[in-house]
């Protein structure tokens, strides 16, 4: 038996470098991208492992599950870390960043997450980057959130490790991934005795047989059919114009929180400042003496396709995750979700007003 899919013929390294390229217009980048054949934990926990060892003092801004992740992976390395945890219905500020390099002048490595999708918030980088960037520090972002649904903008914001993924806002595959390096990085990585080598996490490894080579030999094969999705997902994006998807999951996170307002029976946003929220996800806290795992259940038995999930660990008690990201950053999806958590609340015997809702979610669509 034949399947198309089966038989494509071999990406070749010119093909797998254009889609580099266009990854990095993607990124506003003239830095280099390195397409990483995994999920994007691959090339997060690869920049680290690379860029930190026994003499880095790191910033570890917390915000969210990721960012306690890259603290974790840090102390692994041998790094001397520095946590910064702001409540997860916050974002942090650039003032706070200030505040952590006077208290801790030392500070040469910081790691942040853009948008925590886990938690609903996102985090003002530009203005970070500029403190960052006064500082001296090399600056490592998780975009891989962000991308597609919001302003990512590496060059101009002074990020030296930026890591996206595609299965998000970008509506492509989870399995490959992408991080742009800037040279510092790269200096910091060859001057790491500790960073992977002859290794999946190696970074050093692409770069001296990929890049340096001029991008004429894969080091190894691809992963085809990923490449293939990522490229569609780039070229989609670039026919209708990266504003234009950026402005559509605005209008869904702009839309579900109007209507999660507006639906009533207790359900209100998580993170308290719309300014904080981000638009790839929208976090909802529900009502005292409901669970939200069961909520979300409920909901999804309706219909199982929907964008809810209920928050992870302790947060399934508590938090439920309307996903309107990629294909699902449409208004039939936010009235369908808050429509099916308000059948939900109402069958708990709260009081909820569906059709409010769904006057909001239009009231709010741009």
């Amino acid at each position: 038996m034949t399947h198309p899919f089966l038989d494509l013929a071999p990406l070749g390294a010119e093909r797998f470098a254009a889609i580099e390229d266009r990854v990095a217009r993607l990124l506003s980048t003239e830095q280099d991208v390195v397409i990483t054949q995994g999920e994007a934990l691959l090339p997060l926990e690869g920049a680290i492992r690379a860029a930190a060892g026994p003499g880095t003092t790191a910033l570890n801004v917390i915000t969210g599950p990721y960012g306690q992740t890259f603290g974790d992976w840090l102390r692994d390395c041998g790094a001397t870390v520095v946590d910064l945890a702001v409540p997860f219905h916050t974002a942090v500020t650039a003032e706070q960043i200030r505040q952590a390099f006077a208290e801790h002048p030392e500070i040469d490595f910081v790691s942040l997450v853009h948008a925590e999708a886990a938690t609903g918030n996102t985090n003002p980088v530009a203005e970070i980057g500029e403190v960052v960037r006064a500082h001296g520090a090399l600056f490592y972002l998780d975009a891989v959130a962000s991308i597609g649904a919001e302003p990512v903008l590496t060059d101009a914001w002074g990020v030296d490790l930026c890591v996206i993924g595609a299965q998000k806002a970008m509506g492509g595959p989870a399995g490959v991934s992408a991080v742009s390096v800037s040279e510092r990085a790269w200096a910091r990585m060859a001057a790491n005795p500790r960073a992977p080598r002859r290794s999946y996490l190696s970074l050093l490894d692409w770069k001296e047989r990929w890049i340096d080579g001029g991008r004429k030999a894969l080091p190894h094969a691809p992963a085809q059919l990923e490449m293939l999705g990522l490229e569609a997902c780039v070229e989609r994006i670039e026919a209708v114009g990266l504003d234009a998807v950026m402005a559509r999951h605005a209008s869904a996170a702009a839309a579900t929180r109007a209507g999660a307002v507006a639906l009533g029976g207790g359900l209100e946003p998580y993170v308290y400042e719309a300014r904080d929220a981000a638009p790839v996800a929208t976090t909802l806290r529900v009502p005292s003496g409901v669970v939200a795992s069961e909520l979300v259940a409920r909901a999804l038995e309706a219909d199982p396709a929907l964008p809810v999930a209920a928050g992870g660990g302790v947060l399934a008690k508590e938090m439920i995750r309307v996903n309107h990201y990629g294909a699902d950053a449409t208004r039939g999806a936010v009235r369908a979700s808050l429509a099916a958590l308000g059948v939900a609340l109402s069958e708990r015997g709260l009081k909820v007003d569906v059709e409010g809702a769904l006057r909001a979610v239009e009231g709010a669509w741009r």
